[in-house]
């Protein structure tokens, strides 16, 4: 009776305090216990192994500065999805089953990071927000104010984070765990906006709070590299030596050894055998096995500090050979070749290689990437450019020669492969000494000296070049050498291909290299038409070499000498006019004699648009002339329409004299051959045609100038032609009309302004600093405006004087270009204000942060104004 009474009793207990609304100490005390540790407990616990599994898949790269926080992996985020739902369901729990616990907080915490880690931003801001305003906890509301400055930050919503930033900069008994996350927080900020300096002072001072010694190692790695980055070896020196501390995992203590030797001081000799002999002793323990190519690599890196280039180029070729377990590596080892051939040697077809085998192993994803695409396009048409051009010269020359000779000098380029392939054959058999970089590119087997046959690679091969060399490519068969061959039953095709163990597989030996005689005679051209495309492809070759050097690699010697080549050799060429253009800036460049080309434009070419460029060197360029050219065209080309063609033809000379080089300038001369056909006589007409079709690069406007010539040839020139639409002179003017009706929209390609919708924008009204004082008022206006239609987007106005004849008015903020857009919208629509006149209105604009910042270096309000009419209306 008295256990039944017992029992009944803490049933009952149980049963009150099970009851999530009824606010007593028994209910509270109840719900905190088991909302902590069970469901906010095993939720915690759910996630933090997501975590753990996330940090653990993720393979750092210790050539590279590590970053402050391991970025999650989507792959294990998604293969942890179940995990994750179970988490936000336990958590969701502790919220409806216990809401009288000091715990719901806690579990909305847990919620914004499980929609953080699966990248819900939205939600998880909101849940964070929610944490924010709701809990008392001041502990608690640091760590959500820390992750959502993270958030902000992975957002790009820097304005966002700087406001969380100075929040947390006036609170006060911030715990030691929050303030170590707070300062790794701020240097992921600074990390991500590339200040070095932020970033180092940020985790100087997360390091004073810092707990887990591991996470410490890492952090004074992090911070030894950037030391380094930054030249101070002394401090990198000393925090390699800390990051060793805390029992590190292997590979980062071993690069920590490693890179202290790079800032280490070294004065004398004895310390640089010291070093190297220290490299030795790495790339000879076992435990290196897999971090054998990061020696040689570093090893080369020291290499080039001492100054010896050809050990530091050999150095690294064995570094990109040697076994890895970061095949990134292996893009950067590559990538350092293809800088030195770059830099030092100044070889584009060497350096365009070893890019290509760079972006192998480097993955796009990869910041540096980006770069080597972008320096490898260059190289690229270089290179495809300079081996044409060899290729296209010997095959032209030997097309003049005779049979005879033809012949000998394809056997002379045989042997020479020949004695190539033997001799790289003898450098691979050369023995391998017993220092690892004193022979950097041995073979280990053994050697010429073998009396074995099969043992002695030259032997095999000089013995595979003599058979080839008397007996031809033979297919492997029985009897091939019997003139009874020929009555043999099974077909070529059908031979069953046997290859003794011991001979050389095709797919190593170099020979499989070798072309055969046939084969290379085969490659001459024999007809008129081929040799006549090798032409005009070295024609091609030569001028877009020309201008490669020009304008992409400042080689403006070899520049000139390509061009030159293209005005000598190819006389007739419809690329002469910019080749003279080209050489008249090479030569002023070269302080030479550019007036030759300015004469010989002028004799040649009078009215090609480099003619009109030279005369006028002052002239306008860029994004503004060709805006302002292209209005100028409309205006001349309704007066052409209008009949009213002197008063056209004034125009076109007025923006050729003004603007002799834009987009438009083919368009003018075109519209300008037009008005000849109306006031001048038939054959200057038919003469500016054929001088235009001959020299105009734009093939849409030579296929008008083509029907326009069409009326004014015989029949016998017209069935000369190719066959092409027949249009009259009026009918061809229409369809260029059709075209052009409308002002062109300016190409955005050389503007300075960049299109990211994606970013902070701001809306502008720009007005005169004398009507900015008189329209202080103005502001208050705007901010009733905000009051009544923008309530709760928290929009803030203010003015500053831009320069000496413009003064502006701010809105912001606005998350992204739609954003503003939609403010942009109702605002034209429905503001109104005394103190803001209809063309101030109509000329403002939004702009995005970083375009903003270009806009205040510049000051040309104008030019961003064309290129938001282009881009947002």
């Amino acid at each position: 009776m008295r256990f039944s009474k017992r029992l009944f009793s803490i049933s009952l207990f149980l049963l009150v305090a099970c009851s999530s609304e009824r606010d007593t100490f028994t209910n509270r005390a109840f719900h905190n216990l088991t909302s902590h540790y069970n469901a906010y407990y095993l939720a915690d616990v759910k996630i933090q192994e997501v975590l753990d599994e996330n940090q653990q898949n993720y393979k750092e790269d210790y050539t590279q500065i590590l970053p402050v926080f391991i970025p999650l992996d989507s792959g294990v985020i998604q293969s942890s999805k179940e995990k994750l739902e179970s988490a936000r369901e336990l958590a969701s729990k502790a919220i409806e089953w216990h809401r009288i616990s000091k715990w719901v907080d806690d579990s909305y915490f847990l919620l914004g990071k499980i929609d953080y880690m699966q990248a819900n931003f939205d939600d998880a801001k909101n849940a964070l927000k929610y944490v924010n305003v709701e809990s008392k906890d001041a502990d608690l509301r640091h760590q959500v104010l820390i992750a959502l400055l993270r958030l902000y930050v992975d957002l790009g919503e820097i304005e966002n984070a700087n406001f969380t930033i100075d929040y947390l900069s006036k609170e006060e008994k911030i715990s030691d765990e929050n303030r170590y996350d707070l300062y790794r927080t701020l240097a992921y900020y600074y990390e991500k906006r590339n200040d070095q300096n932020g970033v180092i002072g940020s985790l100087d001072r997360a390091i004073e709070y810092a707990k887990n010694n591991k996470e410490a190692s890492r952090i004074y790695f992090i911070l030894a590299q950037r030391y380094q980055r930054e030249g101070l070896d002394n401090l990198a020196y000393d925090f390699y030596r800390k990051a060793l501390e805390g029992n590190p995992p292997y590979e980062r203590a071993f690069y920590s050894q490693l890179f202290a030797q790079q800032v280490a001081e070294l004065n004398a000799s004895k310390d640089l055998r010291k070093v190297r002999n220290y490299y030795e002793s790495l790339y000879d323990d076992p435990k290196n096995k897999e971090l054998k190519d990061v020696v040689v690599y570093e090893r080369a890196l020291f290499e080039e500090k001492q100054g010896d280039l050809p050990l530091t180029v050999d150095l690294l070729h064995q570094a990109a050979k040697e076994p890895g377990s970061n095949p990134r590596l292996k893009g950067y080892i590559y990538q350092k070749l293809a800088e030195i051939h770059l830099e030092e040697y100044v070889d584009y077809r060497a350096t365009k290689y070893y890019l290509d085998s760079a972006l192998t192993f480097i993955k796009p994803t990869d910041p540096a990437a980006s770069s080597i695409a972008s320096q490898k396009e260059v190289l690229d048409q270089f290179v495809f450019h300079v081996e044409r051009i060899q290729s296209n010269d010997s095959l032209v020359r030997l097309s003049g020669m005779s049979e005879e000779e033809q012949r000998l000098i394809a056997e002379q380029f045989i042997q020479r492969e020949e004695e190539r392939l033997l001799a790289e054959a003898r450098a691979k058999e050369e023995p391998k000494n017993s220092g690892i970089f004193d022979n950097l590119l041995a073979f280990a087997d053994r050697g010429t000296g073998s009396s074995f046959y099969f043992d002695n690679a030259v032997a095999m091969q000089q013995g595979a070049i003599e058979f080839r060399r008397v007996w031809g490519t033979r297919p492997l068969q029985d009897n091939w050498r019997r003139s009874a061959a020929t009555f043999q039953s099974t077909p070529e095709t059908e031979i069953e291909e046997k290859v003794d163990s011991t001979a050389i597989s095709e797919e190593n030996n170099p020979l499989a290299q070798l072309p055969d005689l046939e084969s290379l005679l085969a490659q001459i051209p024999k007809t008129e038409e081929d040799i006549a495309q090798l032409n005009d492809e070295l024609e091609e070759s030569y001028f877009e070499l020309g201008k490669l050097q020009y304008f992409d690699l400042e080689e403006i010697e070899a520049s000139v000498d390509n061009l030159e080549t293209v005005v000598r050799e190819y006389p007739s060429s419809s690329r002469k006019p910019e080749a003279y253009y080209l050489l008249y800036l090479a030569q002023k460049d070269l302080n030479g004699n550019f007036q030759q080309y300015v004469s010989r434009l002028n004799r040649e070419y009078p009215e090609s648009q480099y003619t009109f460029s030279v005369n006028n060197p002052d002239a306008a360029s860029g994004n503004l002339a060709y805006l302002a050219s292209s209005e100028n065209y409309e205006q001349a080309y309704n007066l052409y329409y209008a009949g009213n063609w002197r008063q056209a033809r004034t125009i076109i000379q007025q923006t050729l004299e003004e603007y002799p080089l834009t987009r438009n300038t083919e368009r003018l001369l075109l519209l300008d051959i037009m008005v000849t056909g109306k006031i001048e006589s038939k054959d200057r007409f038919r003469s500016r045609l054929e001088s235009y079709i001959e020299n105009s690069q734009d093939e849409s406007l030579v296929h008008l100038a083509r029907n326009m010539l069409k009326p004014l040839l015989t029949a016998e020139e017209l069935a000369a032609l190719n066959p092409v639409d027949s249009t009259a002179l009026d009918s061809a003017a229409q369809a260029m009309a059709m075209e052009d009706s409308t002002v062109v929209k300016p190409d955005l390609t050389d503007s300075p302004f960049k299109v990211n919708d994606s970013q902070t924008h701001i809306m502008v009204l720009v007005m005169s600093p004398e009507l900015a004082e008189e329209s202080q008022s103005l502001i208050g206006d705007l901010e009733n405006f905000h009051a009544k239609t923008f309530s709760n987007s928290r929009l803030r106005t203010g003015n500053m004087n831009m320069n000496q004849e413009n003064a502006i008015f701010i809105i912001s903020p606005f998350n992204n270009a739609d954003k503003a857009k939609e403010y942009y919208d109702i605002f034209m629509e429905k503001f109104e204000s005394d103190n803001l006149t209809e063309q101030i209105k109509e000329n403002s604009f939004f702009i995005s942060i970083e375009n903003f910042q270009t806009l205040n270096r510049s000051k040309n309000i104008e030019e961003y104004r064309a290129f938001f009419k282009a881009t947002y209306q």
